[in-house]
């Protein structure tokens, strides 16, 4: 199936941080309660036709600060040969230096480098040489499996939060100014001018609709990460009473009176 047409109407819930009455929260219950689910792999196209393979690795990623480039390094320092294409390339440029995994954009921004056409840390699909036993597919992801991590801790920010996105705004009411963090779907849209030459984006499409359990279990990993523990805990809670209702209107054949991801729908469409 083709992907939804973007600018839908969404269900949005918003609450106040338990721990500073000057901070809200406002969360995208539409995306958070689909069943949306990573397929690389799987049925992954590839944001670029001619490099299904790699996913969306293939521009490398952007750093979101020194401390993001940092953990980044210390995680690029625990990769084996055995496990990582690219070791050799990643190797310092002189003794004692930091590792080669690094490089500025057309914008002076730092992010990972790109070897052969993607991201460094991509092994790519059917690589094989003398003692290399990893597989195919992000190594920084390969090694939080590998150690019993969350990838949380060893990708990049904008790696382990895709496509989760968090964007902050600002509110005045009579003297107060309030701070809303908004934890939404990082859509093609939302990638600007750039997602316009994607000729693939699996938020918008039912083909990655297919998970066994709503974003906001899935993925509560990331959503701890990004919103702490007890607003977690409070959106959670609001999400499975919207589950609920979702089911209740489900068995009666009720009118929907919740807003559902149009790519969920069309993928339980597809399920019969």
């Amino acid at each position: 199936m083709s992907e939804t047409k973007p600018g839908f109407a969404r269900d949005w819930f918003e609450f106040t941080d338990p721990n500073d009455e000057l901070e809200i929260f406002k969360c995208d219950l539409t995306w958070l309660t689909s069943y949306w689910t990573c397929i690389y792999g799987d049925g992954c196209k590839g944001v670029f036709a001619d490099r299904p393979n790699d996913g969306c690795c293939t521009e490398g990623a952007m750093y979101s600060d020194e401390d993001d480039e940092a953990r980044v390094l210390k995680s690029a320092a625990d990769l084996t040969p055995d496990m990582w294409q690219f070791y050799v390339e990643s190797r310092p440029k002189r003794f004692g230096g930091d590792l080669n995994i690094s490089e500025k954009d057309a914008e002076n921004e730092r992010k990972t480098r790109t070897v052969n056409g993607s991201c460094i840390f991509l092994n790519r699909k059917g690589y094989e040489a003398e003692g290399f036993t990893g597989s195919f597919g992000c190594v920084l992801h390969h090694l939080a499996l590998k150690e019993s991590r969350h990838f949380v801790e060893t990708k990049p920010d904008v790696c382990w939060q895709l496509p989760m996105r968090r964007s902050f705004e600002t509110r005045e009411v009579g003297d107060r100014e309030y701070s809303v963090t908004v934890i939404g779907e990082y859509e093609r849209l939302a990638w600007g001018d750039g997602g316009n030459d994607f000729d693939w984006y699996c938020t918008s499409d039912s083909d990655a609709h297919v998970g066994t359990e709503p974003v906001y279990i899935s993925n509560r990993v990331e959503l701890v990460a990004l919103l702490g523990q007890q607003a977690y805990d409070i959106l959670a809670k609001h999400c499975d009473a919207r589950m609920a209702a979702i089911s209740e209107i489900s068995k009666r054949s009720l009118p929907l009176f919740v807003i559902q991801h149009p790519a969920t729908l069309a993928a339980d469409l597809l399920k019969g």
